[in-house]
């Protein structure tokens, strides 16, 4: 059974594993603004006492913005796990709303967030293009051979 809970600070060696290995690092570029993921408040998912997978985000205002959602077993329940613990999160705080920005080469999140009830709400042309100025190391050519070039963004709304 996967379990999900709020990282606590003896969790940062994992946080940092967890982005590092599926992000190469721990800058993230999301709609023009830079994130140090590893400082944001954060959840894992665990499976038999291991991680499976991280959840990080920022609340502001009437929203959580899902910053980074890694599953490092696929197809498993994890990041339904920790998108369904973002929107107990959420609600708790007393947000209205959930958000997440992804990319338009990644069809794998495209599909994984709209099977969920998300549904998209903004495009972003040549926001990547933009972001590589912050982050140079984005590649230019993303998932599945597509061109990496804009930002779509995703909410979900009421909670």
């Amino acid at each position: 059974m996967i379990v999900v809970r709020a990282a606590a600070p003896e969790d940062r060696e994992i946080v940092v594993s967890l982005l590092t290995g599926s992000w190469g690092g721990t800058a993230m570029v999301v709609h023009g603004v830079r994130h140090d993921a590893d400082e944001l408040p954060a959840l894992i998912a665990w499976l038999d006492g291991g991680p499976v997978g991280l959840l990080t985000y920022v609340i502001a205002a009437d929203a959580l913005e899902v910053v980074t959602l890694d599953a490092a077993l696929p197809r498993a329940g994890v990041g339904t796990a920790l998108l369904a613990a973002a929107a107990d999160t959420a609600r708790a705080s007393g947000a209205d709303r959930l958000w997440v920005t992804t990319t338009n080469d990644n069809l794998d999140a495209l599909r994984f967030y709209q099977r969920r009830g998300l549904r998209l709400t903004a495009l972003a042309p040549g926001a990547v293009d933009e972001a590589r100025k912050l982050k140079p190391s984005i590649p230019v050519i993303g998932d599945n051979g597509i061109a990496l070039h804009d930002e779509l963004t995703l909410e979900l709304h009421p909670l």
